[in-house]
Formats: C-alpha cells, structure tokens, sequence
C-alpha cells in the first residue's frame, strides 16, 4: 500500500488552510503566476478577482473586486488590477479566477496572495 501524505490543517491555523490543488504545491512565483494569466487568456476565459479575509476563506462567496475584466487580453493588465486589489486589502487573500462563458463556470480558481496579516 503506498503512502499517502496528510496535509494538516486546521480552523484556528489560517497558514495552514488549503483552498483549491494550487495551495498543496510551494507558492507562484510572479513568472509562474504570469503563465496562469496567459494561460486564462489563451483559452478566452473572462479574469475575474476576488478577495476575502483569511478567516472567511472557506465560505462560497469572496467579495468581488471591480467586475470580472471582459475580453482582457492583456496579461500585464490583470496582473496589474491583482496587485492592485492587494494592496488596497494587505489583509486579504486575493484569488484569481478565469470565467469560461461556454461552460458557464470558473475553468480557473487560485488563490495568488494570501494575508499577510495572520
């Protein structure tokens, strides 16, 4: 039987919640993050961010930031309107969505900064 790896988390521990399979993995690098936008780009999602504090995170529903960028094509736009949205809530998490307008659904859900406030 091979061994599997518990990743542990908890309520009270807000660094060590896990919100979507990008979480499990060492945190983006901005290049790395970059090549998640071109890729939302490339398949003609819709970017859509969105933020919340570190202890709603599990709930459904994120406070939308502006509304989802229609048509953006321009990666260093998103990348900027991420930033943006983190530096107005430090305290936040702010995640990264792609809309898929076929599917009707998120193809694209990672959260791309977390709180630094703990």
């Amino acid at each position: 039987m091979s061994e599997v790896q518990d990743y542990q988390s908890s309520l009270a521990d807000p660094t060590s919640r896990k919100f979507e399979t990008f979480s499990y993995l060492p945190p983006m690098s901005p290049a790395q993050i970059r090549q998640q936008v071109e890729y939302i780009i490339s398949r003609g999602w819709n970017p859509g961010i969105e933020h919340t504090e570190p202890e709603n995170a599990a709930d459904n529903y994120w406070y939308m930031w502006k509304l989802p960028l229609f048509g953006e094509t321009d990666a260093d736009v998103i990348l900027a309107e991420c930033e943006a949205c983190y530096k107005a809530h430090p305290q936040n998490h702010v995640r990264l969505l792609g809309f898929d307008n076929f599917a009707q659904s998120a193809g694209a859900s990672m959260v791309i900064y977390r709180s630094k406030v703990v």
